[in-house]
């Protein structure tokens, strides 16, 4: 099974990386596109549950929750669909530009694609 892990947009590509696809609702700022494969915008998190999320950071199990909830609609799941096909390919990186490492919704996606395949 290739891999999929996580990574900083503003992070220096790797060789290993595999296709880099963006799980953001904006475009980074200061990004070239040719550093990024992929933008599945719909794999993010909608705008009113990241600015919920952005003005209260200290509710993350509630961001997660919703979060995972809004993974099930019809548009997250078509671009989950183009998510596993490239993970059939080869390894994947999933690209965020929030600053904290450990709470973002890369992360989450991560943790939700691996529970799904358990």
């Amino acid at each position: 099974m290739p891999t999929l892990t996580v990574k900083r947009v503003y992070d220096p590509p790797a060789a290993s990386d595999g296709t880099r696809i963006l799980v953001d609702r904006l475009w980074p700022r200061g990004v070239a596109k040719d550093r990024i494969d992929l933008w599945l915008k719909d794999l993010a998190p909608s705008d009113t549950l990241r600015h919920e999320f952005h003005a209260h950071p200290g509710r993350w199990e509630e961001f997660r929750a919703a979060y995972a909830a809004e993974l099930g609609h019809p548009p997250a799941q078509a671009a989950l669909a183009i998510l596993e096909a490239r993970l059939k390919q080869g390894p994947v990186v999933l690209l965020y530009a929030a600053k904290d490492e450990d709470r973002n919704n890369a992360q989450v996606l991560r943790q939700w694609l691996d529970g799904r395949a358990s």
